[in-house]
């Protein structure tokens, strides 16, 4: 995994300084982490695209080295899709590939409905369109899965669970997922321990479940059309937290896409399987 070529810089948008790690030189290939990671659940993918692209990947507002704003409000999904354009400009283009996991799927999903032309290609990892996720809550299986949001809107506890024995929960929630155990060696779970141990990033983090949790369950809260972007969903079959389900009927939100199933992988399909997702991405932008 090639990392000598790895730059570190800050870019300010929408009134925060986001951390991001860049490599690669050419057309932008933006990526946006989920929950509870940050720019380094991209390293594969780092190492495999720089050589093509120019590739950045972010720590979203309020983890590991962004800045972290106090404010619930600031956790908004229209605050978050302001970031991305931003960085998108600041960084000097008009369009990107954009892709991204969990949270960064909810927020890729949303960018690209409301700022087409600024997405080339989307490729999106284990987090449904927005329509069928809010869909998803309406059904028994899908809440039982997703009873931590109704957790993360309790104050305090949830943080204080997060912190207990050195951020171990942190760990926990890679390996007690994971199909491979393997994929996660003790200096990855330390770096997300680490990560989240920052001052004020565990409540921003969670902040982001307390902020958008009104719009989750109401179908209606965004009409959302048929989006024009040519678009790559992969999927690790074994998610516990959001069922394969969800991504049945995507089609009649998106005019192109394509859609990868991983067998025997969880939630964390780009670091569990990353020579395969390497692959079906390569695929896909090739076309």
């Amino acid at each position: 995994m090639s990392i000598n070529n790895r730059q570190h810089g800050f870019i300010k948008t929408n009134g925060v300084n986001l951390h991001y790690v860049s490599q690669g030189e050419g057309k932008l290939m933006l990526m946006l982490h989920g929950f509870p990671e940050f720019w380094y659940s991209w390293r594969y993918q780092i190492a495999e695209f720089s050589p093509d692209y120019h590739v950045v990947a972010i720590d979203m507002r309020g983890y590991n080295d962004s800045d972290k704003p106090g404010s619930l409000s600031a956790y908004k999904m229209s605050e978050l899709i302001a970031d991305v354009e931003g960085v998108i400009a600041g960084l000097g283009y008009e369009n990107c590939i954009l892709v991204a996991h969990d949270w960064g799927g909810g927020i890729a999903w949303n960018f690209a409905d409301q700022n087409p032309k600024m997405v080339s290609k989307l490729i999106v990892m284990n987090l449904p369109h927005p329509a069928k996720f809010m869909a998803g809550l309406k059904t028994w299986k899908q809440l039982q899965k997703s009873w931590y949001i109704f957790f993360f809107q309790i104050p305090v506890l949830p943080e204080l669970i997060f912190k207990a024995n050195n951020y171990q929960k942190i760990a926990s929630t890679f390996m007690d997922m994971a199909i491979d155990k393997s994929a996660f060696t003790s200096e990855d779970l330390s770096a997300y321990q680490e990560a989240a141990a920052k001052p004020g990033a565990l409540t921003a983090m969670i902040n982001y479940y307390r902020a958008n949790f009104k719009d989750l369950p109401d179908s209606t809260a965004t009409t959302y059309g048929v989006l024009d972007v040519p678009t790559l969903m992969i999927w690790g079959e074994e998610d516990t937290a959001l069922g394969k389900e969800l991504t049945y009927g995507t089609k009649a939100y998106v005019k192109d896409l394509k859609l990868k199933y991983i067998p025997n992988c969880s939630h964390w399909v780009q670091q569990e399987k990353p020579k395969l997702v390497n692959q079906y991405m390569r695929d896909f932008l090739l076309v």
